[in-house]
């Protein structure tokens, strides 16, 4: 009795008060756990049987307590394990899975009179005129009472499960897939018809050939039914073989190129984007890739299009590509046709006001770049066998442009600091050249200047000894200034040459050690090279660590000598090279 009470809840209790007054134990003893436990580990060693539950059903013994064992408030009177299943009042009830939503319209209930409520057009009872879909009728079914539309069928909302709702045969009709194999069977009878025909003529014609057939020949057709293959089925009547198996002639995309650099293959997918002969042109493929068909035709425009409609929807215009595409492509031609005359109106407006409208009537782009058909033809090594070689335009300014009837250009003649034309020796930009004249003119000018800057010596006898005093003073005067001068430009020439020569000698000595610092660094570099190869040599277990090499920025010497030893592949000459 004990054990039946002991999960009954307290409202069953108060409310059988009397019963279990009598029979309710008090405390339970310690014989009474120790009996429990030995029960307990009878049951799990298979000695005892196992409990049973109210539905007749044994207990794994096994199970934890905390899960065997029922709450309080769930009123069991005995061992079960109900309480751990789903529980019928949250169970939630789904449709059935073969339950799907209905096609078409019952045609077999048609209403005979136009009934109250029902569409004014067509006389259908599940819609209003305003939603009906067919044609407006020009006197409708509410007066007419003839030709009342059925009515649609109004679908509840399905409430499938997990599986109902990942059905992929959820609502398919066989009888649609049995139709397409009836249509294949006629037709391929007819072609079975047809191709008996055309070899019964055949036979007919070449009745005295098949006499003459070697025996070992009518002994393989005898035996023709026996060997098919599987794949094949052979009638020795008619002499035919039809292949079932698909034509393995195809390369796979996978196949095309071995190379694991190449093209991308997705297996998952099965998809190739990218070209798998991109790097060889002169073979001739029927496949480029996926993307090739992606962009080639008419997808550029139709991605253009969606790209447009995308836009002109953002911008306020409801239209649709799929939906609208006459539409689509009327807004889009207006669109552009407003684009290039705002772009022509914007262009007028700037030549208007700033000029160059003939900068832009430019000859052709083939006549700027001067393309011509010359043959040139060159050897092995480079050399021009026959044609002429193509002249390098050294300069982009123009040669030998003359103007104001010079015959040389502008800074042909130098002269004292100046530039100017050697014809005419005028020193004038852009000046009219005078030729044989301006060149005079030039000559005793210069003879001019050249007899004012020379010191003026007087030798005549008639002049007085006051004035002959007077001057010889101060030539001598001058004259002293004159050695004084010469004696002090010679100390400055040797100070200046005093300061070349240790300038030389400082240079010098900086060449000398950049050069032992450069020889040093090559020594250096020639190292770390043997010691790199006997690195590579090595196995890659035995290398040793290289954790405390110290990083630092290398020098100008370094860098010079990394680039003297490093090796050049693409040196035609570098295989020749120790």
């Amino acid at each position: 009795m004990m054990a039946a009470t002991q999960n009954v809840p307290v409202s069953e209790i108060l409310r059988n008060k009397s019963k279990f007054e009598d029979d309710e134990p008090k405390k339970k003893s310690r014989e009474d756990w120790r009996k429990a436990k030995e029960l307990e580990e009878a049951r799990k060693a298979g000695t005892a049987p196992a409990a049973v539950d109210e539905e007749g059903k044994d207990i794994n013994p096994h199970i934890p307590q905390y899960i065997s064992s029922a709450p309080w408030y769930f009123g069991s009177t005995g061992p079960t394990l109900k309480h751990q299943r789903p529980q019928p009042e949250k169970q939630k009830e789904y449709d059935d899975i073969n339950e799907w939503y209905k096609r078409g319209v019952d045609t077999t209930k048609v209403a005979i009179k136009y009934r109250k409520g029902a569409c004014e057009n067509c006389g259908a009872l599940t819609h209003k005129r305003k939603d009906c879909m067919e044609r407006p009728r020009k006197v409708g079914a509410k007066f007419t009472g003839s030709s009342i539309a059925a009515d649609e069928f109004i679908q509840k909302d399905l409430s499938l499960d997990y599986d109902g709702k990942r059905d992929r045969w959820a609502g398919y009709d066989p009888s649609e897939h049995r139709a397409i194999i009836e249509e294949y069977q006629k037709i391929e009878e007819a072609k079975r018809q047809l191709r008996a025909h055309k070899l019964n003529a055949n036979i007919e014609g070449e009745a005295e050939v098949a006499e003459v057939e070697d025996q070992d020949k009518e002994d393989e057709d005898k035996y023709v039914d026996e060997v098919d293959m599987p794949g094949t089925k052979v009638d020795s009547k008619q002499r035919i073989t039809v292949r079932n198996l698909r034509i393995r002639e195809d390369t796979a995309k996978y196949l095309r190129n071995l190379d694991p650099n190449s093209a991308y293959y997705d297996p998952k997918t099965r998809s190739m984007r990218d070209n798998p002969y991109a790097g060889v042109s002169e073979q001739d493929v029927d496949y480029a890739g996926e993307n090739f068909v992606r962009f080639s035709g008419d997808t550029r425009k139709h991605s253009a299009a969606q790209l447009f409609a995308w836009e002109a929807y953002e911008k306020g215009v409801d239209v649709h590509l799929l939906a609208e595409p006459t539409k689509l492509e009327m807004l889009r031609q207006e669109y552009d046709a407003r684009k290039e005359q705002f772009k022509s109106e914007a262009q007028r407006d700037v030549l208007g006001r700033y000029g160059g409208a003939e900068h832009l009537q430019a000859p052709p782009k083939e006549l700027l770049l001067a393309q011509t058909e010359d043959y040139v033809e060159y050897s092995r090594y480079g050399k021009i066998i026959k044609g002429q070689e193509k002249q390098i335009i050294r300069s982009k300014y123009e040669e030998d442009v003359l103007i104001n009837n010079h015959t040389s250009v502008w800074g042909s003649f130098w002269q004292n600091g100046r530039w100017g034309y050697k014809c005419c020796l005028s020193f004038v930009k852009n000046s009219y050249c005078t030729g044989d004249a301006g060149k005079a003119a030039a000559e005793t000018s210069s003879a001019q200047e050249t007899q004012s800057l020379k010191p003026h010596h007087s030798n005549s006898a008639d002049e007085s000894e006051s004035s002959s005093s007077s001057s010889s003073s101060s030539d001598e005067s001058v004259a002293q200034q004159e050695v004084s001068s010469k004696k002090k430009s010679k100390k400055r020439k040797k100070k200046k040459k005093k300061m070349k020569d240790k300038k030389k000698k400082a240079k010098l000595q900086n060449v000398a050690k950049e050069e032992d610092k450069l020889q040093e660094a090559l020594k250096e570099e020639e190292m770390n090279q043997k010691a790199a190869d006997k690195l590579l040599a090595m196995d890659e277990r035995k290398r040793p660590y290289n954790s405390m090499f110290e990083v630092k920025k290398p020098t100008d010497e370094e860098i010079e000598a990394y680039l003297m030893k490093r090796r050049r592949d693409e040196d035609p000459m570098s295989q020749f090279m120790g």
